[in-house]
């Protein structure tokens, strides 16, 4: 949890009214080279909902929740605290915290911005998982989820192709994920939770070239002994990531931002 004040770095971004676009663009970047670029990804996000700015604006305490697996947490802290002369105030009130997302050990109502990174895929119960999210956004907050989705149907489909099942579980059996849901299932969820302004963006043209980095990496003598002593595990997912470039190419995988606000 971080509490956001105006005299921190934040009011040191640039100012302008961020789109979704902004976000995907900061990300895509960051994706690009295998690095999460968070003041600037953290600062496209602050910008592209408008009550957040005008909470700054009014100098407002400001509680944000990030949610990401705990590898992505380590990394994080550990880029922040690079950065502590730069971020004051803020890097003393940010805590880190690895619990169950089903299960969050929040009180209700109790955070201004809820931002899911990656962690959706992950979720085995996508209605619980949603149902958690909107429990501690504080009314008025913002919730915002970045995750891996499988396409939309089509009116006319009851379901995926069955080669589309068949590569989806290739990539569940490697990666050890549960099953996949659609931008429309995300957005069906959040509707059912009363949740309002729901706007759903594909970011997969920015992230496309993640995959292909992360193979060419793979394949330096570095990045084949780190995966060797790594593990089966590491191993088996390395060796899946081509399944994800077929599902994008293919159309099949999409990499999705999610936007909505909890009510008054």
């Amino acid at each position: 949890m971080q509490r956001l004040r105006r005299s921190d770095s934040i009011n040191r971004q640039p100012s302008g009214s961020g789109t979704l676009s902004d976000v995907a663009s900061a990300f895509g970047e960051a994706q690009r080279f295998g690095l999460m670029s968070f003041d600037r990804l953290k600062s496209e996000l602050l910008r592209c909902e408008a009550p957040l700015r005008e909470a700054l604006d009014r100098e407002k305490s400001l509680k944000l929740l990030c949610m990401a697996k705990e590898s992505e947490l380590v990394s994080l802290r550990r880029e922040l605290k690079d950065k502590a002369d730069d971020l004051g105030q803020l890097w003393g009130e940010a805590s880190f915290q690895v619990a169950d997302a089903l299960n969050q050990p929040f009180p209700d109502r109790q955070f201004d911005l809820v931002w899911s990174m990656e962690s959706g895929e992950h979720m085995p119960d996508k209605q619980k998982f949603v149902g958690e999210l909107a429990r501690v956004a504080a009314p008025g907050g913002t919730i915002i989820l970045v995750t891996w989705c499988h396409r939309d149907l089509s009116p006319s489909e009851e379901s995926l192709l069955p080669e589309e099942k068949e590569l989806l579980n290739k990539i569940c059996k490697s990666f050890y994920l549960p099953a996949w849901c659609s931008t429309a299932d995300y957005v069906k969820l959040l509707q059912s939770k009363s949740l309002r302004d729901i706007k759903a963006t594909d970011w997969s043209e920015n992230v496309a070239p993640f995959w292909p980095a992360v193979i060419k990496s793979a394949l330096t003598w570095r990045g084949f002994t780190s995966i060797l002593r790594s593990g089966w595990k590491t191993i088996k997912a390395a060796l899946a990531m081509p399944l994800m470039i077929e599902g994008y190419k293919k159309g099949l995988i999409k990499f999705v931002i999610i936007t909505c606000r909890k009510p008054e």
